[in-house]
């Protein structure tokens, strides 16, 4: 595997394909979740502070992580998928890293992220990489559905 990460436009032809296969995974994993005919998610531009992050292994698209400022001192882990094909390679750990080192860089402590209670092995994935549980926070409070982590970013120089 030759993986190039790169800051991407979320609304990039790579960055939506992507979303439409994370989005298709979480219809099947919590076909309870969606009404029929429900629209397909989309992406909105990257805000200030954040970033986007598409993983490339020999120029095709195999994996995406984004950050979102929640405010002065946390941001939101968001849109963290890596294709099916390139799994268990190193592409989620990269794009985690990339992730926390842009925030880190953008001056947050805390980085959150909610995902979902079937998502075991992602849920392996970020306690592995120093995550701990919290309660669910902002949009997730009072969903059944959601596990929410959170990392305490160490600057680099501290």
């Amino acid at each position: 595997m030759s993986l190039v990460l790169l800051e991407a436009d979320p609304l990039g032809a790579d960055a939506l394909a992507l979303l439409r296969l994370a989005a298709a995974e979480a219809r099947a994993l919590y076909p309870e979740a969606f009404a029929p005919g429900a629209p397909e998610p989309g992406n909105r531009p990257t805000p200030p502070r954040g970033a986007y992050f598409v993983a490339h292994d020999g120029g095709r698209a195999v994996g995406m992580a984004a950050h979102q400022p929640l405010d002065a001192d946390t941001s939101e882990l968001r849109r963290l998928y890596v294709h099916p094909e390139a799994r268990r390679l190193g592409v989620a750990r990269a794009l985690l890293a990339a992730v926390e080192a842009h925030a880190r860089g953008q001056g947050f402590v805390c980085l959150r992220l909610e995902t979902g209670h079937r998502q075991q092995p992602a849920m392996r994935l970020y306690e592995a990489a120093g995550w701990v549980p919290i309660a669910p926070f902002g949009p997730y409070v009072g969903d059944p559905t959601s596990v929410c982590y959170e990392k305490h970013l160490v600057p680099e120089h501290g």
